[in-house]
């Protein structure tokens, strides 16, 4: 049975993500940070799936979960804070947050779980970017900006893992329907939608369709690529 660690995989986009590689036979390892509750529920409610608490901000913790288990096959990315307001009126504290789990998070998990893949000669890293790190949201400049490093980070690393049989691809979600976009009016939502060729949201599920399909044998022949998941919107 392979095994698949998600980060941040507790609620919305994480947690369908973590219920499509269940029903897919994998042995998932939900992490979480806060968000204790859901994650346990989310536990109880698949086979063979443990949850563990780690902020993947701090190397402590990231280390201490690789530590636990040490013989991951599959890490999907996708933690992840957003940052709303204008660029010149961020704080210092929100923007070092978002920076820290966002990329530097990524970058961490990724580095952790690197060494046991290149020992097997085997292993699939899935990051989880946006729409807004392909093309920028006004009003989302820094959130834009993490999530754009995720594809240079996707790319280049393909490069360098691909001769140790890893792939690393990235899936870029549109407006989907979930807590983080819970902000928006409805009218907000309404003018999105009729930007998107598809005249829908998209849905966690959406999301994880991509996600098990970069990791599976299908898709054996596919790294360093980003797939954009946003119903036509970009």
């Amino acid at each position: 049975m392979k095994t698949v660690l998600v980060t941040g995989g507790s609620r919305g986009i994480g947690k369908a993500i973590c219920e499509s590689f269940s029903a897919a036979g994998y042995f998932v390892v939900i992490n979480y940070n806060k968000s204790e509750k859901e994650a346990v529920a989310l536990c109880k409610s698949l086979k063979n799936a443990v949850a563990y608490k780690a902020d993947v901000s701090k190397k402590d913790e990231v280390a201490a979960m690789l530590t636990a288990f040490p013989d991951i096959d599959v890490l999907v990315n996708n933690a992840g804070v957003s940052l709303f307001g204008v660029f010149h009126g961020a704080n210092d504290e929100d923007i070092r947050r978002l920076y820290e789990v966002n990329l530097f998070g990524t970058l961490n998990i990724s580095r952790a779980v690197l060494p046991s893949m290149i020992r097997k000669k085997s292993g699939v890293i899935i990051n989880i970017s946006s729409v807004w790190g392909e093309c920028g949201a006004s009003c989302e400049v820094d959130y834009s900006a993490s999530k754009a490093a995720i594809i240079g980070f996707t790319r280049a690393l393909a490069k360098e893992a691909g001769p140790s049989g890893i792939r690393v691809n990235c899936v870029c979600p549109g407006v989907i329907n979930t807590d983080m976009n819970a902000r928006l009016s409805i009218e907000e939502t309404e003018s999105l939608v009729e930007n998107i060729p598809l005249e829908r949201l998209g849905t966690p599920q959406d999301v994880a369709n991509s996600v098990l399909f970069l990791a599976g044998d299908r898709a054996e022949y596919i790294t360093g690529a980003v797939l954009s998941v946003n119903g036509g919107f970009y």
